[in-house]
């Protein structure tokens, strides 16, 4: 059995995973030019090129996407394996802290397939935020401000959407103004409304709309056809695809947020298991939504 070198695969992975040579080169404690070096071997090694390289970054090609995910899998696997025999067949735990709302629209459609991939993984979850301070070896957040052990998971902009019975019933939706006759959800307070609204030069007269102070209790009311909401669509993915919600426009507020993904200073291996896995999730999630939406 012919294989590349461990070291090329490794540094492939994770300059895969990040998109980035200099951040998969802060993860493996090395030099984004050995990075750049041990990949560039590797694709002398496979005699194809994985990534195209550009002034201002990286991008995998098809070859190093398909190669992306199998070295992946394969690292993981080795790592669970690992990981198993060191802690002698006892269950892991990794505690991650997520936001109610990622718990509800990402995580919990996705678990099962981490639970598949590693039954001797106990995941234990609990809510984040100001009020959840909960040591956790992993954190799922929302904003703008990253740090050296953030990831960033998916983007955390908003735009109009609803119903398809909702848009079907009070539509047509084919113009900024035509939101105005509509019923106008609020996430918790009415400003994101107010300055969706003023960025297309409107003034938002009052509107009586309900003010939810749970995104999710939102969404349920979105679902019911109860009127137009401004949400995170790349959250909302699932949802999206399967016809439950609809994108009315492109238009985007919150385009400089993102939900991140955090690590505690040290993580063990069952821990950096879920990461990698949360991030690939994240990252197969949104090719769907691009895609979906193109």
């Amino acid at each position: 059995m012919k294989l590349p070198p461990l070291t090329t695969l490794r540094a492939f992975e994770a300059a895969a995973r990040r998109t980035s040579f200099s951040l998969a080169a802060q993860e493996l404690g090395m030099t984004a030019t050995a990075v750049s070096q041990h990949v560039r071997n590797l694709e002398a090694w496979l005699g194809v090129a994985l990534f195209e390289r550009h002034a201002r970054g990286v991008r995998l090609t098809p070859a190093g996407r398909e190669f992306g995910t199998t070295v992946s899998t394969a690292l993981r696997q080795i790592a669970s394996g690992a990981a198993r025999i060191r802690q002698g067949h006892d269950r892991m735990t990794v505690r991650l802290a997520s936001l109610p709302s990622v718990v509800a629209h990402f995580l919990t459609p996705r678990l099962p397939r981490f639970r598949a991939l590693y039954p001797d993984i106990q995941v234990s979850i609990s809510y984040s935020g100001a009020h959840h301070a909960i040591p956790a070896d992993l954190t799922i957040g929302h904003g703008i401000a990253s740090g050296e052990n953030a990831v960033a998971l998916f983007s955390a902009e908003t735009r109009p959407t609803c119903a398809l019975g909702y848009a079907a019933k009070f539509g047509p939706f084919d113009n900024v103004d035509s939101l105005l006759r509509a019923e106008l959800l609020h996430d918790d307070t009415e400003a994101a409304w107010q300055n969706w609204f003023a960025a297309e030069g409107i003034s938002l007269p009052d509107n009586a709309g309900p003010v939810f102070a749970d995104f999710n209790l939102l969404v349920t009311a979105l679902k019911a056809g109860q009127g137009i909401g401004l949400c995170p669509t790349a959250l909302l993915h699932d949802e999206i695809a399967t016809g439950q919600l609809t994108v009315l426009f492109d238009r985007a507020a919150d385009t400089e947020k993102y939900y991140w993904l955090m690590e505690a200073e040290e993580i063990a291996a069952p821990a950096r298991l879920l990461a990698d896995w949360l991030v690939s999730e994240a990252r197969d999630s949104q090719r769907g939504y691009s895609a979906a939406t193109t």
